[in-house]
């Protein structure tokens, strides 16, 4: 018998620490209905960040000015944050800076194109949340690339161009039109969408529910 088909969005921002937890939570729920379940997971970028410059920011002098916390604040977050993270297998490191991730997301739309995306998304939040590395690093870029297996001089053309910046504006523009406001969002057979970093449960029942859906 076929299994049924899920075709899912991922609509994220390499910048949200959520994000990597939600991606975590639905690779877990993925792997808990592969035996019945056929899911293909789509990369579509959103930015938390957009007018941030090239310089970037301190992460806590951003984070507190942007949502209007204190330091301590922003501390006790990113220690909920670390918690949720570990428990679905996500490790969170110090990051210190706050970085403009359009150009990762140029990167991201391309790595779809050739069947890459989920696996250049993981390793971006890993070197973003879990070394504080620079996504919009055109060297970061192209090792990464370069390490889930896509060509890096392709990579550095589009890192050092503006090659794609119209195709994830328009997919950016198509989210923001569907009243998507923030990440992770994640919308299962253009269906049913669920918002945040939800639990490997959820995201397991949710996927069930749309498979036995007529």
């Amino acid at each position: 018998m076929e299994k049924p088909r899920i075709d899912i969005a991922f609509v994220s921002d390499v910048a949200c620490p959520w994000c990597a937890i939600g991606l975590a939570s639905l690779e877990q729920a993925l792997a808990r209905t592969a035996a019945e379940i056929d899911a293909t997971v789509h990369v579509e970028p959103f930015e938390l960040n957009p007018t941030l410059g090239p310089e970037g920011a301190e992460t806590v002098a951003y984070l507190a000015r942007k949502y209007g916390r204190t330091p301590g604040q922003v501390a006790e977050a990113q220690a909920r944050i670390r918690e949720r993270g570990a428990a679905v297998g996500f490790a969170f490191g110090e990051r210190k800076h706050v970085w403009n991730t359009f150009d990762a997301h140029r990167v991201l739309h391309w790595a779809g194109l050739e069947g890459r995306a989920t696996d250049l998304k993981r390793a971006l939040l890993h070197a973003y949340h879990g070394e504080g590395r620079n996504p919009a690093d055109a060297d970061v870029l192209v090792e990464l690339a370069g390490r889930v297996g896509l060509d890096p001089g392709r990579a550095r053309a589009i890192a050092e161009s503006d090659e794609f910046a119209a195709e994830v504006r328009a997919r950016q523009g198509h989210w923001h039109s569907r009243g998507v406001a923030g990440v992770p969002f994640v919308v299962l057979n253009d269906t049913l969408a669920l918002e945040g970093a939800q639990p490997p449960e959820v995201f397991e029942q949710a996927l069930r529910r749309i498979a036995i859906a007529p």
